[in-house]
């Protein structure tokens, strides 16, 4: 089954695909995104947006996250989440995390 492709919005709850990794890689030292034949080399603010990312947090939520941490305008870090994670559900890093039931 393909994954499903989402349009981003603050109550998305963006996951990594089964076919994707987060991964510090030892030989390049640095975190990479690994999926068959692929390979993304984010920068590190990315890698600390791809973290939150784990099918719980709604986008908001790492959004508020960020915002704290950062000490940064919520609005301006909104955009600039929501653009880089619809660019990497586009190119098939990036999925919406599926319901679970009990």
């Amino acid at each position: 089954m393909a994954p499903r492709r989402i349009s981003v919005s603050e109550t998305s709850r963006p996951v990594l695909p089964r076919h994707a990794r987060l991964k510090f890689d030892e030989t390049r030292q640095r975190w990479v995104i690994l999926a068959p034949e692929r390979v993304l080399a984010p920068d590190e603010i990315a890698v600390e947006i791809l973290q939150l990312c784990d099918g719980a947090r709604d986008v908001a939520a790492i959004i508020d996250a960020l915002a704290v941490r950062y000490t940064a305008d919520r609005a301006e870090i909104g955009r600039d989440v929501v653009a880089m994670l619809q660019d990497l559900a586009d190119k098939g890093f990036l999925t919406e995390a599926r319901e679970t039931t009990p």
